[in-house]
């Protein structure tokens, strides 16, 4: 595994990244859109997708951000980004959301993460680091209640190491519970199935497969040549 600038990366944009996953939601989904780069794929959903996006702080019908006139502070995702409603949204107790996110009602939940294994475990919530402050909300429930886990984030870390990695070296989230890794350079594919996980990459970005392969320092798989 090779480290490389990540200021030299040619990949795509927050807001790319986000298309190519409101892309993927397949039609008629419920999905919860994680905080942070996640709440982005709401402003990209087609009105004909007829995907209803859940928030944990207790909504269903969730439209795309709030702009300018838009705004109303009492209307606001599980992060506080001021929101839109769809026609026909709903409002329930902060427990009924959860029991929704943990009785498997969710086909995809899309979050932020600071690392991923290859066998789909998720860590977002905490560094390790003593100085930084815990804060894993709802994600365990997210991660494991979901049907699918969808993962963006930008490859490499602030000093140019893949994210996506063998093992994580930060606290879990949970295990296993990864499908797909949407990132600025690549969208990978895991096969989190036996003892031996496979990482297939559907997508490139700016870079080549050989090259992908070295900063990742995985066994990875050419979607493009199977």
């Amino acid at each position: 595994m090779t480290a490389i600038d990540p200021e030299a990366r040619r990949g795509l944009s927050k807001i790319q990244i986000a298309e190519i996953v409101a892309r993927d939601i397949p039609h008629g989904a419920y999905v919860n859109l994680g905080i942070g780069l996640p709440t982005q794929v709401s402003n990209h959903l087609k009105p004909d997708s007829a995907v209803t996006l859940h928030t944990e702080n207790g909504m269903l019908g969730m439209g795309p951000e709030a702009r300018a006139d838009e705004i109303d502070q009492d209307l606001v995702n599980a992060g506080k980004v001021p929101v839109t409603e769809l026609s026909g949204a709903s409002y329930f107790h902060h427990a009924d959301s959860f029991a929704m996110m943990r009785g498997g009602h969710l086909d995809v939940c899309v979050l932020g993460a600071y690392q991923v294994s290859a066998a789909g475990d998720l860590a977002n919530w905490h560094t390790g680091r003593p100085e930084d402050i815990p804060a894993v909300g709802g994600a365990m429930d997210l991660a494991i209640g979901a049907k699918q886990t969808f993962v963006m984030m930008n490859l490499l870390d602030r000093a140019g190491n893949s994210k996506l990695v063998a093992e994580c070296t930060y606290p879990l989230t949970g295990m296993r519970c990864v499908s797909r890794v949407y990132t600025d350079l690549a969208v990978f594919v895991l096969d989190r199935r036996g003892d031996n996980p496979r990482v297939t990459v559907r997508e490139m970005f700016g870079t080549t497969f050989d090259e992908l392969a070295d900063i990742v320092g995985l066994p990875l798989v050419d979607a493009s040549v199977l």
